[in-house]
């Protein structure tokens, strides 16, 4: 019996979660008027929302995940979640709906350091 070594790619869950966030904004068709930007500090997602007002519409951001969802009286239903590569700080971030257009800023949480330098004896 012959065993060869296999090559794999390693992926990191984020970066994972990242790809499959960026392929449902960019391939859905039967979900148009979505777009996805980022910088260093905020990653920037703009959804067309015609018809639906701010009362109607509920925004929640816990660790990675972004919750979108509209309440049962909204003329249109929508209801998605998203996965991002990076914990978003809520505090930091907006939610504005204009024009139908709800547009998203979310600020990206920075890494806080846990290394402890140890003494050396």
């Amino acid at each position: 019996m012959l065993f060869a070594p296999v090559a794999t790619a390693y992926r990191r869950p984020t970066l994972h979660s990242f790809e499959r966030f960026l392929d449902e904004v960019m391939r859905t068709p039967s979900q148009p008027g979505q777009s996805f930007a980022q910088d260093e500090k905020a990653y920037n997602l703009r959804f067309d929302m015609p018809g639906i007002s701010r009362e109607q519409l509920s925004v929640q951001i816990e660790d990675h995940m972004v919750r979108i969802q509209t309440t049962a009286e909204a003329p249109r239903q929508y209801k998605g979640s998203y996965e991002l590569p990076q914990a978003i700080d809520a505090q930091l971030s907006s939610a504005k709906l204009e024009n139908g257009v709800l547009t998203l800023t979310l600020t990206k949480q920075v890494p806080v350091s846990r290394a402890t330098t140890l003494s050396i004896q």
